[in-house]
């Protein structure tokens, strides 16, 4: 796919002004060298391939006021790991943007909920996996854990299914069946406190 005749193109300067998460018509990611560092921007739709460069996102783990986890199925229609059950919600901070205002941002735009309490779970979490279809996902990833404030109204097109579960239940489901989960949320549970328990 061609960019955005109005996008900025790879490698243009992730602190420009303006940038924000994106415009009405293209969702803006950080691409990244091998140290973490931000070297460019581009449109998230141009950029999940067979090569996919390494980008910075976020995945956030939901808990509500019971002590319950929120999962998610991804949406049929979704370009990688259609179906597959996963973590609240992940997404990518655009340029400039800080993670916590990314999570908050995302949070309404996926699930139709407010969130705070936003606490860092695995600050150094990066991954790398391919989906059946051959596109890669190809992250530096910060995890983070929040607190769902409002009532939930996901998005068709980003989720088909969603469960509340208990931590102990989630790391036993992941433990046990790993192939029904995302890659991501495969390497994170064992890593995360909120698991433990």
């Amino acid at each position: 796919m061609a960019p955005h005749p109005d996008s900025p193109a790879a490698g243009s300067d992730p602190q420009a002004p303006d940038a924000g998460a994106g415009t009405a018509d293209a969702e803006l990611v950080v691409l990244l060298d091998e140290a973490g560092t931000p070297v460019g921007s581009a449109d998230k739709a141009t950029i999940h391939t067979a090569d996919t460069p390494l980008h910075l996102a976020f995945s956030c783990h939901l808990v509500d006021d019971d002590g319950r986890v929120l999962l998610t199925r991804r949406a049929l229609s979704k370009l990688t790991w259609p179906g597959i059950w996963t973590n609240s919600f992940c997404g990518h901070p655009g340029p400039g943007e800080d993670p916590t205002e990314a999570i908050v941002r995302r949070a309404e735009q996926e699930l139709g909920t407010r969130v705070d309490t936003i606490e860092p779970a695995i600050p150094d979490f990066r991954y790398r996996a391919v989906d059946d279809s051959g596109v890669v996902e190809n992250e530096i990833c910060p995890v983070f854990t929040a607190r769902i404030r409002a009532d939930l109204n996901p998005r068709q097109d980003e989720v088909c299914a969603h469960h509340w579960a208990r931590p102990e239940d989630v790391r036993l489901a992941v433990d046990s069946t790993p192939f029904v989960f995302s890659p991501w949320i495969v390497a994170q549970v064992p890593r995360m406190a909120l698991y433990s328990r």
